[in-house]
């Protein structure tokens, strides 16, 4: 590999970011495909490649945005009804020590802060949240799930292949956003999808091309340096 290809993958994989506003600008399902084709080649443990993707656009998508939009307000009408909607693992830590709780809540409160959201503004707080269920206007949904006989690796295994996908599509021009808030809705996504009883919902990822003009975009998360998260042993 030559200095030009290293700096092309270090491009795409330093200039990819979550991106929360997308055109309504379809995607070739040829470049998905070609996209998935490439990322599949992502390690799994003794080659069991144990992930299962669905491409979710057009008619489908919608009814997916519908459905878990119309529960997420439900919800916010009525917070008692989260308790029907639990995701099927836990993402998150029951208890948050230091120093990720820091950098969660600097995380939240810098996008809240560009979006000019105001602590303790419920409403907008709220319609921050729905934008997740709406794909953030992405024209398509990638869903990945993995068979629930399977292991805790299976899960590293998928995560691979998902930053696989990211990168790969950040190279063809195009961005996305992970997204594990869809877990809790995974019933209801799942039924959407027609996937097995045997599966299990992992993580989703908004797919398209990102809309330049939407200020959301310009956020940018900060990274540790190497030296704060790195040891380097030699005798």
């Amino acid at each position: 590999m030559n200095l030009e290809q290293i700096k092309s993958v270090d491009e795409a994989i330093s200039s990819r970011h979550s991106v929360r506003a997308f055109l309504d600008r379809p995607v070739d399902p040829e470049i998905i495909k070609d996209i998935l084709r490439v990322a599949s080649r992502a390690p799994s443990g003794t080659n069991t490649q144990p992930w299962q993707v669905y491409v979710v656009s057009g008619k489908k998508r919608d009814e997916m945005v519908n459905r878990v939009c119309q529960a997420q307000q439900e919800i916010n009408a009525q917070p008692e009804l989260a308790a029907q909607y639990t995701e099927t693992f836990a993402y998150y830590p029951q208890k948050w020590i230091s120093p990720f709780i820091e950098r969660r809540r600097e995380n939240g409160w810098g996008l809240y802060g560009l979006l000019n959201i105001q602590k303790g503004d419920r409403e907008k707080m709220a319609a921050q949240q729905l934008r997740n269920f709406m794909l953030f206007d992405a024209p398509v949904g990638l869903y990945f799930t993995v068979h629930k006989a399977m292991g805790i690796g299976a899960k590293m295994d998928i995560a691979m292949m998902m930053q696989n996908v990211m990168i790969a599509a950040k190279a063809r021009g195009l961005d996305t956003c992970p997204q594990a808030a869809w877990n809790h809705f995974h019933s209801i996504v799942m039924d959407v999808l027609g996937a097995s009883e045997d599966e299990e919902l992992v993580c989703a990822i908004a797919l398209g091309y990102a809309d330049p003009d939407a200020i959301v975009n310009t956020f940018i998360t900060p990274r540790e340096p190497v030296e704060n998260f790195t040891v380097f042993l030699e005798s």
